[in-house]
């Protein structure tokens, strides 16, 4: 019977063990299940949210406006489905954690399946869209340079037959044709020159390489064009003048008038403000055909000067009109330039606006993308991805101003209606840019909680330093450490005769220096650098600011001492932050002022000294330089920061 109960008491443990190793699996797998449900219905919200995108709208694009819009719409779709791909293999992964266990996941296998499959359908149907409106474009591009081949065939075949025309009746044949090919041949400048004007637009359509082979066909094109044209005319003016020859001074001179008082009128009418971009753009290009119209007029003008056959009254009434054509021609030109210039300047600001919301609104959903999925889990990689994301800020931030100095440039040129137009795109982008800040904010408060959460975990067995320290760092010797100690104990005397005024006095005093420091540092980073003359000022105002990081280091240890006892917990964190921030865009722009340079190994690096054997100095990497928490747990050892890097110090050396 005891040999019984003893084998009944250990199948009864054993039977115990499995079911407990059962019911935890059991637990694990639920865990697991609930996780990627969550997971997979916040893929499934935003693919929704994507595909019901108007990707094909039931009219074609009719115009190339409307094909840009469809390919820009593509485009930031792609890249939304693009940056999706990471999630989608996080779901792979879950799933075949799921199958690991014993449990039955099939419904659950097949929703996320099916979700992958609709994934993998939405991004090859938005990859087609895309490269069928990208081929759309280019061939709608392309109309002019094949307009122009024909033209060319037309206006050659003309130059051959009008070479010697026997008679007035073949002059009359010919003539109408020769003009009508100038009409052309106008019609097609301004379209090539309207395509030259997009070089922006192309190079972010279809890459700068495409774009530099497109435009440089059109350069030649134009040039084919213009040696052509120049020829028409000489022959529509070897034509009128054979004419000429058979009709009185008076009956030719007369038209000549009429066409210049036309052609002032029509100029004097073009010389206004236009409200937008196709404005100018229709406004150059019909000075651009005024301006033909002016050099066909000069021509007649020269041609008709054979028929004064010596009469002074003529002679006189010729170099009258002679004189009048040169004084509008050379206005002409004035306003043809300064149409041009405005044209080019509204070209550059309404690109670099577009580029830069563009920009913003990418950020900001892939900001959002990581506000939302910020989790225990993910949370150490996200954080990395976050800080790569903000990091992109200042560089695009130094861009406003001249964002905004073009917008005024533009207003300057623009009519009130446009003026008005501008200031409300400025103010939009400003409102976007608010809103983008907003964010930032919000993501680096997630942040910093994560970061807190985990340095309370280990808070038990690590001393924690926080990155309060200056740039430049501090040395611990074994003579100064008893001395440092005392220096210690007696501002902790003096801190309870601190009061709560003092803290905040101290609190607006540097906030006030660090933002009148960074909106130099700003202004800095925006400076033009084209000569070496703008470089060394550049270089020396930022030796400046960085001359000046003492003494904000300074006000700042002036509060971390007041902080803890009488000041706000959170203020603290976030000044910290701020002022972690400014130092970082301040070693960014300076090659001379750099703590490390190009080549530097990032891992630890024991450096030549002339210190006491005790004492080591180990190369710090810049990633862990810029970590918000420094975490030791030796109890062996003294560190502390250098401006090269920390330096470890035996404790009983120190002792």
């Amino acid at each position: 019977m005891r040999n019984v109960l003893e084998k009944l008491r250990v199948l009864q443990e054993e039977e115990e063990g499995r079911l407990q190793g059962l019911l935890k699996s059991n637990g694990a797998c639920e865990q697991q299940r609930r996780q990627l449900e969550a997971e997979l219905a916040e893929f499934r919200k935003d693919l929704q949210r994507l595909a019901e995108e108007d990707l094909e709208p039931e009219t074609k694009a009719s115009t190339e406006d409307e094909l840009v819009a469809r390919w820009r719409l593509y485009s930031v779709t792609r890249a939304a489905l693009a940056a999706e791909e990471p999630r989608v293999d996080r779901l792979q992964a879950q799933l075949k954690k799921l199958i690991a266990f014993p449990q039955d996941p099939q419904p659950l296998s097949d929703s996320v399946v099916a979700t992958i499959q609709e994934f993998q359908r939405l991004k090859a149907k938005t990859s087609r869209l895309c490269n069928a409106a990208d081929v759309q474009l280019w061939q709608r591009l392309q109309r002019p340079l094949q307009d122009l081949q024909l033209w060319r065939a037309l206006a050659q075949r003309l130059l051959d037959v009008t070479a010697s025309l026997p008679d007035p009746p073949s002059i009359h044949t010919f003539l109408p044709q020769i003009e009508a090919a100038l009409a052309e041949s106008s019609r097609l400048k301004e379209q090539l020159t309207i395509l030259q004007l997009k070089k922006d637009l192309l190079g972010g359509v279809f890459g700068q390489e495409r774009a530099a082979v497109l435009l440089e066909q059109v350069a030649t094109s134009v040039r084919d064009r213009d040696l052509l044209h120049n020829r028409l005319l000489q022959r529509k003016s070897k034509l009128q003048s054979s004419l000429a020859q058979h009709k009185d001074f008076g009956a030719a001179f007369e038209p000549l008038q009429k066409k210049l008082l036309d052609l002032r009128i029509r100029i004097q009418a073009e010389n206004g403000l236009q409200r937008d971009l196709p404005g100018k753009q229709a406004q150059l290009s019909r000075l651009q055909g005024l301006q033909e119209e002016g050099l066909d007029l000069g021509a007649q003008v020269e041609a008709t000067r054979s028929l004064i056959q010596d009469n002074p009254n003529h002679q006189h009434k010729m170099d009258q009109l002679s004189a009048d054509y040169q004084a509008l021609h050379r206005s002409l030109e004035d306003l043809v330039d300064r149409c041009q210039q405005s044209v080019r300047e509204h070209c550059t600001f309404s690109h670099q606006l577009l580029e830069l919301r563009h920009w913003l609104a990418v950020l900001t959903q892939k900001l959002e993308a990581h506000r939302g999925y910020l989790g225990p889990w993910d949370a150490q990689s996200r954080e990395a991805e976050a800080e790569r994301l903000l990091a992109e800020l200042p560089e695009k931030e130094a861009q406003l101003p001249l964002i905004e100095a073009l917008g005024r440039l533009v207003m300057e040129k623009s009519s009130p209606e446009g003026a008005a137009m501008v200031q409300e795109e400025l103010a939009e982008l400003a409102e976007s840019w608010g809103a983008l800040r907003l964010l930032e904010e919000s993501l680096q408060s997630l942040v910093r909680n994560q970061q807190l959460q985990r340095t309370e975990v280990d808070s038990g067995k690590k001393m924690i330093f926080t990155n309060n320290i200056p740039k430049t760092g501090f040395l611990i010797t074994p003579t100064d450490l008893i001395s440092r100690h005392h220096r210690r104990a007696r501002p902790l005397l003096r801190e309870g005769e601190g009061s709560h005024e003092d803290f905040s006095q101290l609190l607006r005093n540097f906030e006030l220096w660090l933002q009148v420091e960074n909106s130099k540092l700003v202004r800095i980073i925006a400076m033009k650098a084209a000569t070496a003359e703008d470089l060394r000022t550049r270089e020396t105002k930022l030796q400046e600011l960085e001359a000046r990081v003492p003494e904000g280091q300074h006000l700042f240890e002036n509060l971390l001492r007041l902080g803890p006892a009488r000041g706000s917990l959170d203020e603290l964190e976030d000044l910290r932050y701020r002022w972690m921030l400014y130092k970082s865009k301040l070693k960014d722009s300076s090659l001379l002022l750099t703590g490390s340079s190009p080549g530097e190994p990032t891992g630890f690096q024991k450096l030549p000294t002339h210190l006491p054997a005790q004492c080591h100095r180990i190369r710090l990497p810049a990633a862990f330089r810029r970590m918000k928490y420094h975490c030791f747990s030796s109890c062996h050892w003294a560190v502390k920061f250098l401006p090269w890097g920390i330096e470890v110090v035996p404790r009983q050396t120190a002792v």
